[in-house]
């Protein structure tokens, strides 16, 4: 189900892209244990969803092989209870996840009825994303 849903958010993505060698470089030296990866092109940067151990996951390169962003899949019960309760208004919660920035801050996101509800890490709503 987290698969699906680190799949779903690449809607927009270009699949069987080409990674330039520096790109992949980057990920393998950074996520040695990574399986069942795959590749995808979003917004001119490059998207990898894996498993590393027991988590889901995405990473977004730029062509740099610098990391824009790093999701992780979470239990929907590890949502602040404010964003469940917010999420669940708009529908049924598919997934969610914890999203770390290159900057080092970090989101919390709900997909709900194919769209990403972004809440700061008290829970509280920021914005909502179109997949």
């Amino acid at each position: 189900m987290c698969v699906a849903m680190l799949c779903s958010m690449v809607a927009t993505a270009q699949k069987n892209t080409t990674v330039p060698a520096n790109v992949k470089a980057a990920f393998a030296k950074a996520y040695t244990q990574a399986t069942h990866t795959q590749w995808e092109r979003e917004h001119g940067n490059f998207e990898v969803s894996f498993i590393n151990g027991t988590d889901k996951m995405s990473v977004v390169y730029n062509s740099n092989g610098v990391a824009e962003e790093t999701e992780t899949a979470i239990p929907l019960e590890k949502l602040p209870a404010n964003a469940r309760k917010y999420a669940e208004v708009k529908g049924k919660i598919k997934d969610a996840a914890i999203i770390v920035k290159a900057d080092g801050s970090k989101v919390y996101e709900a997909e709900v009825n194919g769209k990403d509800l972004i809440f700061d890490m008290s829970g509280t709503f920021i914005k909502e994303v179109k997949d």
